[in-house]
């Protein structure tokens, strides 16, 4: 059985990030999350409408909109396209997952995927996504 929540930070894993989200209401929050990988860094923003899943206490589903800035830190080839040391990166993202809070502790776990639409230099679409561990208050 779990329990809601109004904020959480943390960890997302795949590839490694850290997060927060914050509720604005009881079925959306905001969420904010800083990808560090080998080529780079990227802050993805978050819209994300929230909800119950009634045969499990704890458990929502959430799905939303949101952009993503970055840049790349050194020479790096994707999609048969080269992007220089300090390129940058914006783009169109998504989010589907679901989010379990454990009741009685200050945890949520998250499964999600992010697909994302890459505008700048040589445009494309990927998908990110992973595992979520929070601290709640």
């Amino acid at each position: 059985m779990g329990s809601e929540y109004r904020t959480a930070i943390g960890a997302k894993f795949w590839p490694g990030a850290l997060t927060i989200k914050h509720f604005i209401k009881d079925d959306a929050a905001l969420e904010g999350i800083a990808y560090f990988w080998e080529h780079g860094f990227r802050f993805t923003g978050l819209y994300e409408f929230h909800g119950d899943i009634n045969s499990a206490p704890g458990l929502k589903w959430y799905v939303g909109p949101g952009a993503h800035i970055g840049w790349y830190n050194n020479g790096y080839w994707y999609h048969d396209h080269y992007y220089d040391d300090g390129a940058a990166s914006f783009g169109i993202d998504g989010v589907l997952g679901l989010d379990y809070k454990f009741r009685g502790a200050p945890i949520a776990m998250s499964l999600d995927i992010n697909p994302y639409f890459e505008f700048l230099h040589h445009p494309y679409a990927n998908v990110w996504g992973g595992l979520g561990i929070k601290f709640t208050f």
